[in-house]
């Protein structure tokens, strides 16, 4: 019980509440684009095939990068695992800053001047996973339903 005490102890502040509800709801439709093919996404096995084949991602890892977008920022809007939830969206921004961002240089393509885009909004979704992953869910979360009662258990 001391772990999930962990996972889920947080403070009833405004600032991680609305880093963790803006992170969640930013996330969410490219999430649900790769797991469900909603927003125009190529669904679960249209981006497991991208990720395998185009990309030579071990098809675990592809399988972890689809549900650390779709199941972390679900995670994120009801406040559930949020520190974890945070961690893998953040390990997402990295991976995508890494493998293919970071060569189009730091600003997003606004104009369509450029190759592609870059990576300036992986830093803000790192920036807001991390104060998440500091100060936990915030107010108005599950995580602060539960951590009380794990550290009575």
């Amino acid at each position: 019980m001391k772990t999930l005490h962990f996972l889920c102890q947080t403070h009833r502040r405004f600032a991680p509440l609305a880093a963790r509800l803006t992170l969640g709801l930013v996330m969410f439709p490219h999430g649900a684009q790769k797991a469900l093919g909603w927003f125009g996404g190529y669904g679960f096995s249209g981006t497991m095939g991208f990720f395998t084949q185009s990309m030579h991602l071990p098809a675990p890892l592809a399988f972890l990068a689809i549900a650390a977008e779709f199941l972390g920022s679900l995670g994120l809007i009801v406040g559930l695992f949020s520190r974890l939830a945070a961690l893998g969206i953040a390990a997402n921004m990295v991976v995508a800053i890494l493998t293919v961002h970071a060569a189009n240089g730091f600003f997003m393509n606004w104009a369509g001047n450029q190759k592609g885009e870059g990576f300036e909004y992986h830093l803000l979704a790192l920036g807001l996973a991390l104060i998440v992953m500091v100060q936990g869910a915030g107010a108005a979360s599950l995580d602060g339903l539960i951590a009380p009662r794990a550290a009575k258990a």
